[in-house]
């Protein structure tokens, strides 16, 4: 069953989103080389506070996750949990990703960003994601049908050489962090479910340098590419209305830089 948001909710989810979205601005400053993964996560949780907004990751799932951001470095895909051991270094790409719960309910939002100067290749990749995300934005419109969102991704990962992850995916959100429908990364256009104003989705495209194979770690939560390559992720979450998709999470540094 699809959950339909009303005005009001979709109001409060933009109200939740905003903070959010100030918190992965603040998050996204504190990278830098030498820093941990460990420090981002105690930076969370401060900025959770500051807001007076409840992590939506804190022990949720099973084996309950330990933190209330998600930090994965490189090859990492998603899901990784953050750790003193974990140093950044120049050349490393991380993605970020954060959920919280405002007047119970939820929002979330991911990136990647780089550590320091990148290889060009890895800018590209990045950019490249961040893009994907837009066009599936861009087909959030009521009548289209959902794998149109799918289809959209897809296109823009392959016709820039990246493979899209296909065992994850986007999902519905709102009053529960994982609602219906699931939002593949690919699909056939014309195909899936029609899309009414009232719908929100988490989009989320995860791009693999290589293989769209993935592999999990013993720790139960973090997914990596299975050879290794890296591996970029960007998320929004996003409302259909009659004035077409809204974003209820946005990428503050855009406005700013």
């Amino acid at each position: 069953m699809i959950n339909i948001k009303s005005p009001e909710e979709i109001k409060a989810m933009q109200k939740g989103g905003m903070k959010l979205s100030e918190i992965s601005a603040g998050l996204r400053e504190k990278v830098k080389p030498e820093i941990t993964t460990m420090d981002l996560e105690e930076a969370a949780r401060k900025l959770f506070d500051k807001k007076k907004m409840k992590p939506a990751f804190l022990n949720y799932g099973s084996p309950p996750f330990p933190a209330s951001i998600c930090t994965s470095l490189n090859h990492e895909i998603v899901h990784g949990i953050p750790s003193e051991g974990k140093r950044l270094k120049e050349g490393d790409i991380i993605s970020i990703d954060v959920g919280g719960i405002w007047e119970g309910l939820y929002v979330d939002m991911a990136f990647t960003v780089r550590v320091g100067k990148p290889e060009k290749k890895h800018k590209k990749l990045i950019s490249v994601t961040e893009k994907a995300l837009e066009a599936g934005i861009k087909m959030m419109i009521a009548g289209n049908q959902l794998y149109d969102i799918s289809w959209a991704i897809q296109q823009e990962a392959e016709n820039n050489g990246y493979n899209v992850v296909r065992e994850l995916v986007g999902h519905g959100i709102g009053r529960r962090l994982h609602e219906h429908p699931n939002v593949p990364n690919y699909g056939k256009k014309g195909t899936g479910m029609k899309l009414k104003n009232g719908v929100v989705l988490a989009l989320e495209p995860m791009l693999n340098m290589g293989t769209h194979r993935i592999k999990y770690r013993d720790d139960g939560w973090t997914v990596v590419t299975e050879d290794e390559k890296f591996s970029s992720h960007f998320e929004k979450t996003v409302a259909i209305t009659k004035n077409g998709p809204k974003v209820l999470t946005e990428y503050l540094w855009k406005k700013t830089s």
